[in-house]
């Protein structure tokens, strides 16, 4: 195999993997710590995406100092109204929970799709994200890396950082880690369980605005963008373990290096089906995922 060819595609991969951390790092908050499975997740990566493309119209060239303050804010307020309004009366019936948000997923596409037309928006990346790092000579010879996948790279390992001084210094990711352990003692010892739910809901919503911004940088946005990504999202999470950030990270990584190589040597279609397989074999030896992170309510269910 050409090394050039393997390295760059498992380059791409890195930075595919960057955006499955930044859309995960919310599933594996909000079904860590809520039991909730949101399949409109996948819509808060959509409205970063196009927030972004509105920004880029707005303010130019120089639109990113825009574009992560309003991608996280408008899908934090989004997540927080969703919570608010459908998720926190639906508790404790999974099912329903699903269905809901499924529905809900379906709804924000047809908004996007009155909003911006069916066909995808492109967003221009800034000046200074337009060049590449060549390699020249050896074996590598010609080998690029393009200086947007780098900034998503970038930027993902920079939410990672941030996400795990939050969880593991901070007084809130003290309160989140023990309503994460037992939920009744967590509230019986006076941390406001209704509007922790609501916070990490909007925290895991927000990420996922953020992860719209470094994919509207690689490529353009349309309604179904965030579905594309829900279903690879669900497997980080599950590989890496539910509720474990440095889990998510991980199996970000593997998946997204697994993916860029079965794409590069077959198809689309067909490295899909090679993904689930892994996965699937993967579960049969770790059925909790890489770091499961230890919770009573997990162990209950």
């Amino acid at each position: 195999m050409d090394p050039v060819f393997l390295f760059g595609q498992l380059f791409t991969g890195l930075s595919v993997a960057s955006i499955l951390l930044l859309a995960a790092l919310g599933l594996a908050l909000s079904f860590g710590l809520m039991r909730v499975i949101n399949m409109a997740h996948g819509e808060f990566l959509m409205l970063g995406g196009y927030l972004t493309y509105l920004a880029s119209q707005w303010v130019g060239p120089q639109f990113l100092w825009l574009a992560f303050p309003l991608a996280f804010l408008g899908s934090a307020l989004l997540g927080a109204l969703l919570e608010i309004t459908v998720i926190r009366r639906l508790y404790g019936r999974p099912l329903d929970t699903l269905l809901a948000t499924f529905g809900i997923s379906l709804i924000l596409q047809q908004a996007a799709r009155q909003l911006f037309g069916s066909t995808g928006v492109p967003v221009n990346a800034p000046g200074w994200l337009s060049g590449a790092i060549t390699l020249h000579g050896g074996a590598l010879d010609g080998l690029t890396f393009p200086y947007v996948r780098l900034f998503v790279i970038v930027l993902a390992g920079l939410v990672l950082g941030g996400m795990g001084w939050l969880l593991g210094r901070s007084r809130f990711g003290m309160h989140v880690r023990a309503v994460n352990q037992n939920r009744e003692m967590a509230s019986a010892l006076g941390v406001n369980t209704r509007r922790l739910d609501m916070l990490v809901f909007a925290l895991g919503a927000g990420i996922a605005g953020v992860a719209g911004v470094g994919l509207a940088l690689l490529a353009p946005v349309n309604p179904t963008v965030g579905s594309a990504y829900i279903v690879n999202a669900f497997l980080v999470v599950v590989v890496g373990g539910v509720g474990s950030v440095l889990g998510g990270a991980v199996a970000a990584v593997g998946l997204g290096f697994l993916t860029a190589l079965a794409e590069g040597l077959t198809s689309v279609s067909l490295a899909q089906a090679i993904l689930l397989i892994a996965v699937v074999a993967f579960l049969q030896w770790k059925p909790r995922g890489l770091f499961p992170a230890g919770s009573r309510a997990l162990e209950d269910t």
